[in-house]
């Protein structure tokens, strides 16, 4: 069997959107899984699209991503250049064998002149697909494509096959948007007398509308790129291994939190689907939700440290175990922790707990004797904490809820907090946590 080679083959024409992440995670998984090479290279013909810092975008998504290629305009290889403006010379040479075999001609226009592909016009053309079995097209409806522009410049439908096979290419992993073209891609394989290669076209990943519609991803369904989510503060890891799933599901198993080393092991072509696979927001916050609870809390902590530099060290560790199971993504810990920065509005409703026959009343009664025990407290951590408050439950005579409830709601103005009141106390220091009991005690007399 010839060594197994993959590329993903981007345009730098702007970010890398889930559909693209997943084609090369794919063509990475494939290759890596059979002890082959994976390229990258970078097609940058459409000079009109061309991003200038699309380049070095995609090769940084990539690193975040683990999705290491082998071979690349960074990483050197035996078949380099690895980007397509600089191949230039290349592709005017095949072009122009073409038009001496009689498979293309010249044609002129106002702007020069350009290569065109010599077409059939009768009998079809079949190709195999992995994913979806021979595929045939009549040739009388392949038009005759432009091979090398006016300007000097490959089409990406020529310049892909050359350097496909010049790059020894085995797979071509990519999207089903790519089928109608790939006939003219096949005969040019024929006119050159090249081996073809596996074509394996992934079906489309989808999104759904708040209406319930179903459509391919788009901006209109929410972040639709690999940054986008980092922004938001899903975890790399947690992204790779969700766009994973979209489309491919590992035979004989029902796991579902994979290491990159795990997805290379487990990885297969005959795992993939060819249904269109639905980017669900909830499937990734549940597991994005997964990958925060196996962390450390130190990690979680270095994670989170834009969101928790308000804290001390041992605070922001401490908040980071309270955090990390409650989270789907980094994002959500502003709103979480709102009110240990800025006490909200102060409602005496809130006081009410019919379940521990709680009202404000109440409250009062147990907010005063409270606040006297902490004024005395000097080693403020959260032992010294657990220790008074559990002892003034006790001392009380009532149940530990009937106790908790106006502590808490004095404390934050929040039914649910992360963390309970004596966690609550020790986050906010013992200054402002007197500050607010006797601010809450003044409004409830």
């Amino acid at each position: 069997m010839n060594r197994v080679r993959t590329r993903f083959a981007p345009s730098p024409t702007g970010y890398m959107h889930i559909g693209n992440l997943r084609t090369a995670l794919y063509a990475y998984l494939f290759a890596k899984s059979q002890g082959g090479d994976f390229i990258l290279r970078i097609e940058d013909t459409d000079r009109a699209r061309y991003v200038a810092d699309a380049v070095d975008f995609i090769e940084r998504t990539l690193a975040a991503a683990k999705i290491i290629p082998d071979e690349g305009p960074h990483h050197g290889g035996a078949f380099a250049p690895y980007v397509q403006s600089e191949r230039m010379d290349i592709y005017k040479k095949y072009a122009e064998q073409l038009v001496a075999d009689g498979h293309a001609y010249y044609e002129e226009s106002e702007n020069g002149v350009a290569i065109r592909q010599k077409m059939p016009r009768v009998g079809e053309t079949t190709f195999f697909d992995v994913l979806h079995g021979n595929i045939t097209i009549a040739n009388a409806e392949l038009e005759d494509q432009i091979l090398l522009k006016s300007d000097g410049m490959p089409t990406y439908n020529f310049a892909n096959v050359i350097d496909d096979h010049l790059m020894e290419v085995s797979h071509i992993i990519r999207g089903t948007e790519f089928i109608t073209s790939t006939p003219k891609h096949v005969l040019l394989y024929q006119y050159f007398g090249w081996e073809l290669p596996t074509f394996i076209h992934l079906a489309p990943v989808m999104g759904k509308a708040e209406d319930g519609s179903i459509s391919k991803l788009s901006k209109r369904h929410g972040a639709t790129s690999f940054n986008d989510l980092i922004e938001m503060g899903y975890l790399a890891e947690a992204i790779t291994n969700y766009v994973a799933l979209l489309g491919w599901s590992p035979k004989n198993s029902c796991q579902e939190i994979f290491t990159m080393e795990e997805l290379i092991k487990n990885f297969s072509l005959d795992g993939l689907s060819k249904s269109p696979a639905v980017f669900d927001y909830a499937k990734l916050d549940w597991m994005s939700g997964e990958y925060f609870k196996a962390m450390s809390d130190e990690n979680f902590a270095c994670a989170a440290e834009k969101y928790l530099a308000d804290f001390d060290a041992p605070r922001k560790v401490f908040l980071s175990s309270l955090l990390k199971t409650r989270v789907a993504k980094l994002s959500d810990i502003p709103e979480m922790i709102a009110f240990l920065k800025n006490l909200p509005p102060f409602d005496a409703e809130l006081f009410t707990n019919k379940r521990n026959k709680i009202t404000p009343e109440k409250s009062a009664e147990i907010i005063a004797p409270a606040i006297k025990l902490l004024e005395a407290v000097d080693d403020w951590e959260l032992d010294a904490l657990n220790g008074k408050i559990s002892a003034f439950v006790q001392e009380s005579g009532l149940k530990v809820g009937t106790v908790m409830w106006p502590l808490r709601i004095a404390l934050s103005m929040q039914k649910v907090t992360p963390g309970g009141v004596t966690e609550i106390l020790y986050l906010l220091g013992k200054e402002k946590s007197l500050a607010r009991l006797n601010l809450a005690l003044e409004k409830l007399r």
